[in-house]
């Protein structure tokens, strides 16, 4: 399979390329050539595979020209060694759990499987270590710095903004040593990604390590995301209920819902998406008067999702050959302030019992406001409340309680390297290095 990039003036890719350099040469984001439609037969009994066996088909027709059956199954089967449910929250909306991996966060599938497919073509190159730079609003820096953790031959790099993030998630990758450095910006993640992206267009820096990206830039961390809106399907047609499907994603850097949109061009049968946001409703406008205008992301409470210029709307924009309308036929939008995401979390748990975190409560939330007669919906509950536990305890006015996982990454001590926002800092940080 050959990679193009979404700018239209780098060369054509091979997929070690994509996957080792991240970013195309002229800043555009690799897209494949195709999308290969997966058999009927497939769909007719998806529901009796596991999520092993459906994420396999799904990686298989994404990358199985270029990497080896043994090799993809073995790297598919390690990745997911933990279960995503379908958990019933009402009659008629679904939360489909990603937080059951090392680090609590959907980010856990796509870090898992790029670490395993970058170190699989960094053994087949045999070439020198290769440093991965990774900006991150909260959970993708926990994500990408566990999957990592102790790979041989890859150094990592987390870029995060100063006092946004958790102090739980931050624990998360600034405590971990060995081959994982946190990098604390003076700034907001929009800052964080502009130095990534810097980083990666400068020859002097290029020169002197080899660098690749693991945010969902890279078609390795987003492709896999594909593999859970497969999974949320069988699980819904194993009830009876995916005949209407609706799929709504809290939509951040937008690489999950990316993913999802790839899933339904090869064939998956969901009826149509629903893009949650915070505060930052850059996507949200774009679908209402067809203009994207990027501003700087605004902080809020789900923090995950405070992104002001989305990385992967060039994707969905070429995926739909640049078309606002065949965008809206497949996705709608919804925005919500923190007043608004704080009353459903109450409101959920009061009337059901279960407590969302920040990001699921958008995700709820617009399914509730969304739903048409008939339909069912899934939304991606992308973290464990407990990552949020400040935030979600006040709303509740409760305690909840913090996983066995969670606890152990807060009892390391924090360790990171203070940086502001201006590149030639963090040029002169990674020439030293």
């Amino acid at each position: 399979m050959k990679y193009y990039s979404t700018n239209g003036k780098a060369p054509i890719a091979t997929l070690e390329k994509a996957v080792v350099k991240g970013l195309a040469e002229d800043r555009g984001l690799y897209m494949p050539e195709r999308i290969k439609p997966l058999p009927q037969s497939f769909f007719d009994n998806i529901e009796n595979l596991s999520f092993q066996e459906i994420a396999y088909t799904v990686a298989e027709a994404f990358f199985g020209e270029d990497v080896d059956a043994e090799s993809l199954k073995n790297i598919v089967y390690d990745t997911l060694s933990f279960d995503v449910p379908a958990v019933k929250v009402t009659d008629n909306i679904y939360s489909l759990e990603l937080f059951h991996g090392p680090t609590l966060a959907f980010k856990d599938v796509g870090a898992r499987f790029m670490a395993r497919l970058l170190q699989y073509f960094l053994k087949k190159q045999g070439k020198e270590e290769v440093n991965v730079l990774v900006a991150t609003s909260g959970d993708t820096g926990s994500a990408v710095a566990n999957g990592f953790l102790g790979v041989e031959g890859i150094k990592v790099f987390v870029l995060y903004p100063k006092g946004k993030v958790s102090p739980i998630q931050e624990c998360q990758f600034t405590t971990l040593g060995k081959n994982i450095t946190a990098i604390e910006v003076d700034g907001v993640f929009d800052d964080c990604q502009a130095l990534v992206k810097s980083a990666f267009m400068d020859e002097e820096v290029n020169s002197h390590m080899r660098l690749t990206s693991a945010n969902s830039i890279n078609v390795a961390r987003f492709l896999p995301q594909s593999f859970y809106y497969f999974y949320a399907y069988a699980q819904m047609k194993k009830r009876g209920l995916a005949d209407k499907l609706v799929v709504c994603v809290p939509s951040g850097n937008f690489g999950n819902i990316c993913s999802a949109l790839f899933g339904k061009r090869m064939g998956l049968p969901v009826s149509r998406f629903i893009a949650a946001n915070n505060a930052n409703d850059v996507f949200f406008k774009y679908l209402a008067t067809g203009e994207y205008s990027p501003k700087p992301s605004v902080q809020t409470i789900a923090n995950a999702m405070d992104v002001g210029d989305p990385s992967n709307f060039a994707r969905i924009y070429d995926l739909y050959g640049k078309s606002h309308e065949a965008i809206c036929s497949d996705i709608s939008g919804a925005t919500y302030s923190d007043e608004q995401i704080a009353d459903t979390i109450r409101q959920v748990r009061n009337s059901t019992g279960y407590v969302c975190d920040p990001h699921g409560a958008c995700g709820f939330k617009a399914l509730e406001m969304g739903l048409r007669q008939g339909e069912v919906g899934v939304f991606l509950e992308t973290a464990h409340p407990a990552k949020f536990k400040d935030t979600v305890d006040k709303i509740l006015g409760d305690s909840i309680e913090i996983p066995a996982k969670l606890a152990a990454f807060m009892k390391g001590e924090k360790q990171s390297v203070p940086m502001s926002s201006r590149f030639e800092d963090f040029k002169a940080f990674l020439m030293a290095l």
